[in-house]
């Protein structure tokens, strides 16, 4: 028999049972008689059969299955992420479809509209901020939808992060403190909420609370990767900075390793931190301190809120902010 073509039927016909019974099985119902559920067991073995989950979602009208849409697999970042997504999704037997974007915004909303057309039970997205187009699709589709490390300015879109003002406003303030007026902020486009809104807002703050002037000379928007590196620093030298606040692990690393090239003696004349406490802080010499997020958890805390939403549950807060702190490594002085 062709294993393609195997069905429900066939394994009810060889066992010499209900498809009913055949279907409690599979399903690990437990009103199936020892002996009963041994001989279908053995047929779907002898048969290889495979329950087929579309046909299953159609008469559930559930897949079980929820997409996630990742900007970038190979950042640390993202993939701290999406492995907390994929533990709790095990936990609650979805399956995951893990898309990648490749931080452009058009394939956003083409890699969106694929999974929604593969009948997605729910949606987590991980990008750098949410595009009219996205958020019209967001609301035209009746899909639960959760952002994972990104923020909804406008509150409609159940999100999961730390307080990034919060963070970069004690990182900066952490750096006035060791001595230093000429600190560097750096981070991706400021049109993306997180750095525009909410981390540029935290360092101007910390600026303001210690009456330094914003320079912005000292503020830099640059890609996340580490060959910018050079360019970068050579930038901050310029305008005279000693310390910075980065918002990516990998552009840190190229900042550190650039300011290290150079002769310059880090922390003691040059101070870094960095945003996502990824493992790269710790494979450095020296070790980058860091802002700590909990990024396995707002991966795992954004799956259970999806959880919620796709079996309407009723859920307190929709907007969660998890907890962060300031580990100083090795590229902070001790204050």
């Amino acid at each position: 028999m062709d294993k393609q073509t195997i069905t429900i039927y066939d394994v009810a016909r060889e066992a010499g049972v209900s498809m009913a019974t055949v279907s409690r099985v599979v399903n690990g119902n437990p009103n199936v008689k020892p002996t009963t559920r041994k001989k279908v067991l053995d047929v779907i073995d002898r048969l290889d059969y495979r329950p087929n989950a579309v046909a299953r979602g159609l008469a559930s009208k559930k897949t079980t299955t929820v997409g996630v849409i990742i900007p970038d697999v190979t950042n640390l970042y993202f993939s701290s992420l999406a492995r907390g997504i994929d533990d709790i999704a095990t936990m609650y037997k979805y399956n995951i479809i893990l898309a990648n974007s490749d931080e452009n915004e058009h394939k956003e909303v083409q890699v969106l509209n694929t999974l929604l057309a593969k009948q997605v039970d729910g949606v987590i997205f991980m990008g750098n901020k949410i595009t009219e187009e996205l958020r019209a699709e967001f609301s035209r589709s009746r899909t639960p939808v959760v952002l994972a490390g990104t923020v909804d300015p406008d509150g409609q879109v159940g999100s999961v992060n730390i307080d990034y003002k919060a963070a970069t406003e004690d990182s900066v303030t952490s750096l006035i403190e060791a001595g230093n007026k000429k600190i560097a902020f750096i981070s991706e486009s400021h049109e993306e909420p997180i750095n525009g809104m909410y981390r540029l807002e935290g360092y101007k703050s910390a600026l303001k609370k210690a009456g330094i002037d914003y320079d912005e000379e000292l503020v830099v928007q640059s890609e996340y990767t580490y060959k910018v590196g050079e360019a970068v620093f050579e930038q901050i030298s310029k305008a005279g900075a000693t310390a910075a606040v980065v918002a990516d692990d990998e552009l840190a690393v190229g900042i550190l390793n650039a300011a290290l090239d150079r002769g310059i003696s880090v922390p003691e004349e040059f101070e870094l931190i960095t945003s996502n406490n990824s493992k790269l802080t710790d494979m450095m010499r020296p070790q980058l301190s860091t802002i700590v997020q909990p990024l396995y958890d707002i991966g795992a805390v954004s799956m259970r809120l999806l959880t919620k939403l796709m079996n309407k549950e009723e859920i307190d807060e929709k907007t969660i902010k998890l907890p962060f702190h300031i580990l100083d490594k090795g590229t902070t002085k001790e204050n």
